[in-house]
């Protein structure tokens, strides 16, 4: 009810008190161009999800099988795919959040510094919290 009202407004005040339909044309073309939002680039930032996903998957792999991880015969029998889901989630994430410091890389000097100590701090706090998420009721106790 509240948008109809709106919308009646809008149309009251925009199409009916100008003469021509042009000077609509050029106020909505007007608005389309103040958008100021960059394109996401899905490509890079699948790349940079699938890296932090590889790479907190293959921490992972590793920690579960070292020698000396007794496995408790009262957890369930596929214990392990919960880790092997849920750690390289949360890596993805990371690489994601990383990529999104791109644009502060790419200024240089010590906003890159900046960046990369940033973008790795937040990497390690989504793998710990993923590593914990998926080990919570069995090696994380």
């Amino acid at each position: 009810m509240i948008f109809g009202k709106f919308y009646f407004t809008l149309y009251y005040k925009v199409l009916l008190n100008y003469p021509s339909t042009e000077v609509f044309k050029r106020i909505a073309m007007t608005q389309s161009n103040l958008s100021a939002t960059q394109p996401l680039h899905t490509a890079t930032i699948g790349k940079s999800a699938l890296r932090g996903a590889a790479i907190a998957y293959v921490l992972i792999t590793l920690f579960l099988l070292v020698p000396g991880v007794a496995t408790n015969p009262a957890w369930p029998t596929f214990w392990t795919m919960r880790p092997l889901l849920i750690v390289p989630l949360a890596g993805a994430l990371g690489g994601i959040c990383y990529h999104f410091l791109k644009p502060v890389r790419e200024q240089g000097g010590w906003k890159k510094i900046a960046a990369n100590v940033v973008g790795l701090v937040v990497y390690i706090i989504a793998l710990w919290l993923g590593t914990v998420l998926g080990l919570a009721g069995t090696l994380w106790d």
